[in-house]
């Protein structure tokens, strides 16, 4: 595959807080690593800041393993038992946050093991040393103001002070550090991005997870390239640090940098198309005689002259599908094509992440169909991608 960013540049990374979510942003890296993307700064707030220090660090496996193991107890001072019994009860975010004060008390969920994780992950002298600038946000409620803070700037000995402080979520046990007391950076400013853009950094990636936090609003000027790495799908809650849904996280966020990296396809897959629109135009329009009829007889449309089955495929029958799939007026046949490929594929319950070829992809939608007891159970616009006269023949027998 061929990247569609530029890979002579250096880029800085934003990466916003969000608890627990932010396996994403380690799955992400480790995508923009192992395409060779160059990384020369990281702004990071709350889980940002601690996965910005990570980053520094330059050990992908060790990220990955620390995040892949992650649980509750290695966070706060909890039982696991207690925390993964509040979770698995489906309860509203609200109600979460409201069991979870009642479970770590009045004073707060004691953040001791999230220290002694930062002490024993986190290096600052190769941080400090290092060639990625690290900028981290918090807010000192002593001073009562916003810290963007450049580590290699501050006195030795202070970043696993300022990382906790840039973590304290209001539910989080709060002390004193450095005889200052601070708050998690992201009831300030959530996303980091004016870090770099107010430093000259001209080449951006933003990383998003979308916690909970004020997002402050930026002016990005024309010669500056933001680009953006974020899920379709939900994430979870931001307290949920559980190890099988950060591993989740940590293969979504990969997928998802990779379709920024090669402009892959797809809203649900993942999918590397050379193609151009008329390939789709005319794989929509060139079908079998017993699929045509077929198709034409389902959506009830009866063609009066020899020829006309184009127009009734292209001004009658897609453009109900593409409202069927709402995909909105702005809708072309590539999209259209790749929508039935996936929303069948999704039905299949075709596994999601990995990188396919729209042939790979529809070679396994079509074993799939064959094996599948009830046509009946699939969406009529599959025959109009697979184009297969004897499920059509199948179909009618069944």
């Amino acid at each position: 595959m061929i990247p569609v960013i530029d890979m002579t540049k250096e880029y800085g990374l934003v990466l916003e807080g969000g608890g627990a979510k932010g396996a994403y942003q380690i799955g992400a890296w480790k995508a923009l690593v192992e395409s060779g993307v160059k990384i020369c700064a990281v702004a990071g707030t709350s889980v940002g800041a601690l996965n910005g220090a990570l980053i520094c660090m330059g050990d992908v496996q060790k990220a990955e393993e620390l995040w892949g193991n992650i649980a509750y107890s290695k966070v706060i001072d909890v039982d696991d038992k207690v925390m993964e019994e509040l979770f698995g009860k489906n309860l509203k975010a609200q109600e979460i946050v409201r069991e979870f004060t009642r479970i770590a008390g009045n004073k707060g969920a004691d953040v001791t093991p999230l220290r002694q994780m930062i002490e024993e992950n986190i290096d600052e002298e190769f941080i400090r040393n290092g060639s990625v600038k690290l900028y981290l946000l918090t807010f000192s409620i002593s001073d009562m103001k916003e810290l963007d803070i450049d580590i290699q700037k501050e006195p030795d000995g202070l970043l696993a002070d300022y990382l906790l402080a840039s973590s304290y979520l209001p539910v989080f046990k709060n002390e004193r550090l450095h005889g200052k007391i601070y708050i998690d950076g992201g009831m300030i400013n959530n996303v980091p991005l004016n870090c770099l853009v107010e430093r000259g950094y001209k080449n951006i990636i933003s990383i998003r997870i979308f916690g909970m936090g004020r997002e402050k609003k930026v002016k990005i000027s024309d010669d500056t390239v933001l680009l953006t790495i974020s899920p379709r799908v939900n994430l979870g809650n931001m307290l949920d640090f559980d190890s099988k849904k950060s591993r989740r996280n940590l293969k979504i966020g990969y997928f998802d940098a990779m379709r920024l990296i090669y402009g892959l396809k797809g809203t649900i897959y993942y999918i590397e198309q050379k193609e151009e629109e008329c390939y789709y135009l005319n794989q929509l329009v060139t079908l079998e005689k017993e699929v045509l009829s077929f198709i034409l007889s389902i959506y009830k449309v009866n063609i009066t002259k020899e020829g006309y089955h184009i127009r009734a495929l292209v001004e009658v029958i897609y453009p109900a599908i593409a409202l069927e799939l709402k995909l909105g007026k702005e809708w072309n046949y590539e999209t259209l094509y790749l929508s039935m490929l996936e929303a069948a594929a999704k039905i299949l319950k075709i596994q999601k992440y990995r990188i396919y070829t729209v042939q790979e992809l529809k070679q396994l939608v079509v074993k799939r169909v064959y094996n599948t007891e009830n046509l009946r159970t699939l969406p009529l616009f599959v025959h109009c991608i697979l184009n297969d006269k004897q499920l059509i023949i199948k179909e009618l027998e069944e």
